[in-house]
């Protein structure tokens, strides 16, 4: 077992023995369920009013319940993703266990990956189960699945970016709730320099500022549009904060 499959496996029997993991998936999978429903609830709607009016309906899921599921989706991840992380450096601190892990035989890169890692393959297996609601709606209707494939590579890249911010903001401090606050107000943040850049217009720093949130690469995705600029964000925003978490850990050997 190499160093980062050991610290993968630690930290998924961590998250497994622990409730956290199941109250945020029980919660994330419900508020993806009801949110769907109510979409598919709503789609059915504008469908008998489109009967009632033009004697027929034929009525777009991707536009009128997909869509509108992965942008709801990108707020519950800002929500429960940084509760996921906060633990994943603040515990090690809190229980004094981070000397010793920062004094084992496994490297830092080794340590910083595999705890990425295995909170990502949590957040993996959330995203999985949602996969239920196209799957159950393909019985009963067409729609293209194109878009939503893309949606779902845009959830797995923000997710990473993400989980990414959280693994830094657990590097930064020993408090869990610090650590998870502190993780959502950067994110709060990156989300609302989409705003500020619409406010500046489509100037150069405008679109430097709007270039910096992660909101119109994401909805690129969720439209079916693949661009090697929203790829080139997401991973280089990945590899940026992940570089950042390494080099606060790695501080820490100087103190």
């Amino acid at each position: 077992m190499t160093p980062v499959q050991a610290i993968i496996a630690k930290e998924l029997r961590s998250y497994f023995v622990s409730p956290v993991v199941y109250v945020v998936g029980t919660v994330f999978l419900l508020t993806v369920g009801l949110l769907a429903y109510l979409y598919v609830v709503f789609a059915g709607a504008q469908a008998i009013q489109l009967m009632q009016v033009q004697g027929s309906a034929q009525i777009n899921l991707n536009d009128l319940v997909f869509r509108n599921l992965f942008a709801s989706t990108r707020f519950i991840l800002l929500i429960i993703l940084p509760i996921l992380t906060m633990r994943l450096f603040a515990e090690e601190r809190k229980l004094r266990t981070f000397e010793f892990l920062l004094t084992s035989p496994i490297g830092i890169n080794e340590i910083v990956a595999g705890k990425f890692m295995s909170v990502f393959l949590v957040f993996l297996g959330l995203l999985g189960l949602t996969g239920l609601v196209p799957l159950v709606l393909a019985l009963f209707c067409d729609f293209d699945w194109y878009p939503i494939l893309t949606g779902y590579l845009g959830l797995v890249l923000l997710g990473a970016l993400f989980l990414s911010v959280g693994v830094l903001a657990s590097a930064l401090t020993e408090n869990q709730i610090v650590a998870a606050f502190v993780s959502i107000g950067f994110l709060l943040v990156l989300w609302l320099l989409a705003g500020l850049g619409s406010l500046l217009g489509d100037t150069a720093i405008g679109q430097a500022v709007s270039y910096l949130s992660f909101m119109e690469h994401y909805d690129h995705l969720v439209r079916g549009l693949i661009d090697t600029k929203d790829l080139v964000y997401f991973f280089s925003s990945l590899v940026l904060m992940l570089f950042l978490s390494h080099r606060v850990v790695d501080s820490a050997r100087w103190k």
